[in-house]
């Protein structure tokens, strides 16, 4: 993956930890068509887990497109199709902004934060 003047661009950050059995996909950087296989793998290798259920830490993103809403939306899907269940949490205002325009906090739980989104 190149930028328009040619410098190497690194992939997404992710980390991924779990908390009393849900997983949480922490993710940084911008989230955009470069990264959305990436940020897709991430969310929907959840492995034996059932149900599984994944939080994703938006806290550190600082820019996502269409690309991450369209990875969020099919995580989303397999993951409810799994019986299980994905929250967001620690939108940054731009990034909150974007999922409001199109409607996905209300399809997918926003939380202000990690801790509030682990609640039952």
């Amino acid at each position: 993956m190149t930028d328009p003047h040619g410098a190497a661009r690194p992939g997404l950050p992710i980390d991924h930890t779990t908390v009393d059995g849900i997983r949480v996909v922490t993710l940084r950087g911008e989230i955009d068509h470069a990264v959305t296989e990436e940020l897709t793998e991430a969310l929907l290798s959840y492995g034996s887990v059932t149900p599984p259920r994944t939080v994703v830490d938006l806290s550190g993103v600082t820019f996502m497109d269409s690309s991450g809403i369209n990875a969020l939306i099919a995580a989303h899907q397999g993951i409810s199709d799994a019986q299980g269940w994905l929250r967001i949490a620690g939108a940054q205002a731009s990034v909150l902004r974007v999922l409001e325009l199109v409607g996905l906090d209300q399809v997918i739980g926003c939380h202000p934060t990690v801790a509030q989104a682990l609640a039952p």
